[in-house]
């Protein structure tokens, strides 16, 4: 080779060589190291997925944190008390979510710029996980149904105020969207066994802004004899209470009660995809940055980035019965639809960064053209192709989502007779399935059972 063309092509071979040291780093993105795991999961098999979380974490046993903590290890914590909290381990599960929630950072989607969100969706296993506001709330709301269904009143507190201190700060960001929902729900019941009717009623006022409840309707009717507070939410259903709600037992002596929550099916996650370029720029072109006339000499024409996909849940609703008799049951929280919801909000600024990173890719075959042009036009354009195509290849977006959180849950609350009950669940969907469980409810207090499937 002439010394002249070596000397012109040693900074291209600069460039390859880091491509090709990028792409020996690995590429599988966290959809992809998480499949076998959720594969594992939605088939039932519990303690395989445990294992699997395990082996990702570094640890050997569900109740081992990590001695050193990596970017993924907190959304690992989240994924293993997923599994835990379906397995009912609700301890197990509690303490996973804590120290999982101790080291979460959130993503601030009402206030990320595009170049901030852009050089997080794509740093995947580089930067420290970050939660989406859904994700963030889930955690204190799974976190108090563990506390409720261990009849730990006190935990429940703590994690009630956690929520609550989250979801005002969230409710300051973005006033359009509803926020943990279910997290209100079961704060309002928490405080009502506890006696603190304000406190109650407030979150159930909360509840109430969102979502119509009728498993709430004889519970406000008892508590708006025993306390002064109302709000807006409250005063519509107090208004427009019926004489009698069908089925009602008011709370009398020598009763408890039953709260049934049952979680079923998982909320969209994320896998890497590519569309031609044609069909986003048109959309999302006032996302980006750089100069996209350099695309016009490009034939990799496609843009990567994390998109959203439904799991084939086997099961997404679940009915009630109590010793036989069936307990209305309602929708408490759609966090797949919430999660949607965000990721929409997020999508062209998610976009307009995947553009953004194209330009550069363009940008850079640009300059190996350039210097391979001195010599020979195919030289260059075969060496800008070759540069391209091998930074197409590693850019993989970052997929990472909390991918065991549940889709739905449901809430069937009924007053009974305080002593031993036999709970029902009936799961269904793609099949059916009934869970039974036994539980003793004591006079003037409750029993919580929940009910997580992940399949």
């Amino acid at each position: 080779m002439k010394p002249h063309l070596t000397k012109a092509l040693l900074p291209v071979g600069r460039v390859l060589l880091w491509i090709l040291l990028v792409l020996s780093t690995g590429c599988a993105t966290y959809s992809d190291r998480t499949q076998h795991m959720r594969d594992r999961v939605a088939a039932g098999k519990y303690e395989d997925g445990l294992d699997d979380l395990n082996r990702l974490l570094d640890v050997k046993r569900a109740d081992e944190l990590p001695s050193r903590w990596e970017p993924n290890d907190a959304l690992m914590l989240l994924e293993r008390a997923s599994v835990l909290q379906a397995q009912g381990r609700h301890e197990e599960s509690a303490r996973n979510l804590q120290a999982a929630d101790d080291h979460l950072e959130m993503l601030d989607i009402a206030n990320d710029a595009v170049g901030a969100i852009g050089k997080y969706v794509y740093s995947d296993s580089a930067t420290k996980y970050k939660a989406t506001p859904t994700e963030k709330l889930a955690v204190n709301e799974l976190n108090m149904m563990n506390y409720l269904a261990q009849g730990n009143t006190q935990a429940a507190q703590v994690e009630a105020r956690r929520f609550s201190l989250m979801r005002t700060y969230l409710n300051d960001l973005d006033k359009e969207h509803a926020h943990g929902v279910a997290g209100s729900y079961l704060a309002g019941f928490l405080f009502e066994q506890l006696g603190e009717f304000d406190r109650a009623l407030r979150y159930y006022d909360e509840a109430l802004q969102n979502r119509d409840f009728v498993t709430l309707q004889e519970p406000i009717r008892q508590l708006a004899a025993r306390s002064n507070f109302r709000g807006k939410a409250l005063d519509v259903l107090i208004k427009n209470l019926p004489p009698e709600v069908e089925g009602a037992n008011p709370a009398k002596e020598g009763t408890g009660e039953i709260i049934t929550i049952v979680c079923v099916g998982r909320v969209p996650h994320k896998i890497p995809y590519r569309v031609p370029i044609g069909a986003v720029i048109g959309l999302y072109g006032t996302f980006i940055t750089g100069d996209p006339k350099v695309l016009s000499r490009s034939v990799f024409k496609t843009v990567a980035f994390p998109k959203l996909v439904k799991p084939e849940d086997l099961f997404i609703t679940g009915a009630v019965e109590i010793d036989g008799r069936v307990v209305h049951s309602e929708l408490m929280s759609d966090l797949s639809k919430e999660i949607e919801n965000e990721y929409e909000k997020l999508k062209p600024k998610i976009i307009g960064a995947a553009l953004s990173r194209m330009i550069a890719r363009a940008a850079g075959a640009e300059v190996v053209r350039h210097q391979g042009q001195q010599e020979s036009n195919v030289l260059g354009e075969a060496i800008a192709l070759a540069v391209e195509g091998l930074l197409v290849a590693a850019d993989k977006p970052d997929t990472r989502s909390w991918t065991l959180l549940p889709g739905y849950m449901y809430v069937a609350r009924e007053r009974v007779a305080a002593g031993p009950h036999t709970v029902e669940i009936g799961l269904k969907g793609n099949a059916y399935e009934t869970r039974k469980m036994d539980v003793q409810v004591p006079e003037s207090g409750f029993a919580a059972v929940v009910v997580t499937t992940l399949r």
